[in-house]
C-alpha cells in the first residue's frame, strides 16, 4: 500500500470529542440532505469525490443507522474504508457492519443489498489503490494513525 509524500500529522486526542461531534452533526446533515434530494443533493465531497449511503443495523440499539461514506465501486462490489480521518479509533459504523453484514448501499439513486465481510490483509493489498484511486487522501489517513485502517469488501446479496 501507498504511503503519503507528505508528513502527515496525528490528530491530538484531545479534539477526539470536538471532531466525533462535528462529524456526528454534518453526517446528520448530508443524510437528510441526500435522502431529501434523492441524492442530487450532497452526493459528493467538495473536490467532487463520491458519496454512498450506506444502511446498517446498530449493533447494540438494532435500530437501522444510515452514514454518508465513500463510495468506491470495484466491479460488482463496493470497498468501505473505515479511516474516519486516520483517528486513533475505528468509526461506529465500523463495529455495527462488523456485527450485522447485511447493509443496503444507496448511489447514483439505486439502493443495493449488500453483505460485507472485512478484507483480509491480502485483499487489502489489492483494493488500497482502488480505494486511493477514488480518493488520495486515503494514504494520508493511514499514515496519520498507528491503526490499521479496516477495509470491508460488500458484496450484492442473493
Amino acid at each position: 500500500m501507498g504511503r503519503t509524500t507528505r508528513t502527515v500529522k496525528p490528530i491530538p486526542e484531545k479534539y477526539n470529542g470536538l471532531i466525533h461531534g462535528a462529524m456526528r452533526v454534518l453526517t446528520r446533515l448530508n443524510v437528510f440532505v441526500y435522502r431529501a434530494s434523492n441524492g442530487r443533493l450532497m452526493n459528493r465531497f467538495p473536490d467532487g469525490t463520491p458519496i454512498c449511503l450506506v444502511t446498517m443495523t446498530g449493533r447494540r440499539s438494532g435500530r437501522k443507522r444510515i452514514v454518508p461514506l465513500i463510495h468506491v465501486p470495484d466491479g460488482e462490489q463496493v470497498i468501505l474504508i473505515a479511516s474516519q480521518g486516520g483517528m486513533s479509533t475505528n468509526p461506529s459504523w465500523y463495529y455495527n457492519i462488523a456485527a450485522n453484514p447485511e447493509l443496503g448501499i444507496t448511489a447514483r439513486g439505486i439502493t443495493r443489498r449488500m453483505i460485507a465481510r472485512q478484507a483480509s490483509a491480502e485483499e487489502k493489498a489489492r483494493v488500497w489503490p482502488i480505494a486511493v484511486g477514488v480518493y488520495p487522501g486515503f494514504n494520508d489517513y493511514q499514515a496519520r494513525t498507528r491503526r490499521n485502517i479496516p477495509v470491508f469488501i460488500c458484496s450484492p446479496a442473493n
